[in-house]
């Protein structure tokens, strides 16, 4: 069920935390290459259903995009990039043995399909959202959407930003 929209102007409730984005996707170069990316586009959904019944494994919320063409990829929002590589690296977990899997295949697939990621380490105060008439979304999803008057009126009071000299 879609999420209802909020009325008025909110903010992420995220202010005294830091947080830890990850941008992850995948490419299809080669359409025809089916067995190439059809297990990379596949192994994502039991990663996330993981990391959805497991809530203390760190992962907020996640943002299912598409494009540029041929191209699938997630933003997803962790509690601390701790969190991200212990996820990542525990051979207990769904991602290490995907990965393993994911490393031969891309070995041997001669470029048929692409991998991309990027890890941006937020700290505490250092992240500035607002909604209109919007429903819970990105960090606002992640940590709760708040009304803007409680983390200021302006981005620069959300960040901080109008109190340096």
């Amino acid at each position: 069920m879609a999420a209802k929209p909020i009325q008025g102007r909110t903010t992420a409730d995220a202010g005294d935390q830091g947080v830890t984005v990850f941008l992850i996707g995948m490419r299809i170069n080669s359409w025809w290459a089916v067995r190439d990316w059809v297990p990379v586009f596949l192994a994502m959904p039991a990663m996330l259903a993981e990391l959805d019944r497991e809530k203390g494994l760190g992962l907020l919320a996640v943002r299912r995009l598409y494009g540029p063409p041929r191209t699938l990829y997630m933003v997803q929002y962790w509690s601390s990039h701790e969190a991200l590589l212990a996820y990542a690296a525990d051979p207990g977990h769904h991602h290490r043995p995907a990965w393993q899997r994911f490393s031969r295949r891309m070995r041997g697939g001669r470029g048929r399909v692409g991998f991309w990621h990027e890890t941006y380490v937020v700290p505490k105060g250092a992240n500035e959202a607002v909604y209109v008439n919007m429903p819970p979304m990105g960090l606002g999803e992640a940590f709760g959407a708040v009304p803007v008057g409680r983390r200021g009126e302006t981005a620069a009071a959300r960040l901080n930003l109008d109190t340096l000299d």
